[in-house]
């Protein structure tokens, strides 16, 4: 029942946002499923990428077509009504993703778009998930400690693995863990990583300081398709390499892929 908790579907059936400057990939749910064999891993966390602005057909698309073993991560705007939350719910949505990294459909996202929106997903339970770059999270921290909601980090805060467990945004979250309502996704190790493949040995000391810090708040993710790198570049089975590498035991690593995405997505 392991469970790759971060990765995205690009299906040609589905249009781009007009704000989106990029030609998507085609990366469809039966590629994902060969990825899935390879791996071993048997659940999966489909997050809409910022590539559809805040049309979430794509991924309620995906999830149709994994079933049980598939929840979702929408991307909405502030004034989202309650009647499109509870269908997405319906569907198999868990989280709102609120991004202060990549362009969005509506523009500059704020604080204070966060702060609604996670009040909005309180009704129904969900958590949300920031991406945001290491000098944002620093700056909100105030906001990120006081959210209604759990507080999932994307792709280990972006940290620079050069600054690692001495900088200031892991300063940061290491508070937010230790306040006991905020995740660590352990993906995107590779988005700044200087070594590079197979083993990205410049982010051992984070990812490691961060296994210890809270293992029972961590969970794994591929970020299939790696739309930040260069087309087959990233190997996904190295990437599970280096997850078992910060885990000093088998228990740990089980912990990260089966037991926490149970409890945080409600598998």
């Amino acid at each position: 029942m392991a469970c790759d908790s971060h990765m995205h579907i690009f299906d040609p059936r589905f249009a781009p946002s007009p704000h989106w400057p990029r030609t998507p990939p085609q990366a469809g749910v039966g590629s994902y499923r060969q990825l899935q064999h390879r791996l071993g891993t048997a659940r999966t966390v489909v997050v809409t990428p910022s590539t559809y602005g805040t049309d979430n057909a794509c991924t309620l698309d995906a999830l149709a077509q994994l079933g049980d073993g598939a929840r979702g991560v929408a991307v909405v705007d502030a004034e989202v009504a309650d009647a499109e939350l509870d269908r997405l719910h319906a569907a198999g949505v868990r989280g709102l993703r609120v991004n202060f990294v990549s362009p969005q459909s509506w523009g500059a996202t704020t604080p204070q778009m966060l702060d609604t929106l996670a009040r909005k997903a309180a009704r129904l339970g969900w958590h949300v998930q920031v991406f945001a770059q290491p000098e944002q999270i620093v700056a909100m921290e105030p906001v990120l400690a006081s959210l209604p909601v759990p507080l999932v980090i994307d792709h280990m805060g972006r940290i620079d693995p050069a600054e690692g467990p001495a900088s200031e945004a892991f300063a940061v979250l290491r508070r937010l863990l230790d306040a006991g309502h905020t995740w660590v996704k352990l993906s995107g190790v590779y988005m700044r990583s200087r070594e590079g493949g197979p083993a990205y040995g410049d982010a051992q000391a984070l990812g490691r300081a961060l296994v210890q810090a809270a293992p029972e708040r961590l969970v794994w993710g591929s970020d299939w398709p790696h739309t930040t790198e260069a087309p087959d570049t990233v190997n996904d089975a190295d990437l599970l390499d280096v997850l078992r590498a910060w885990c000093d035991e088998d228990a740990v690593m089980d912990r990260i892929l089966v037991d926490n995405p149970a409890r945080l997505y409600g598998f």
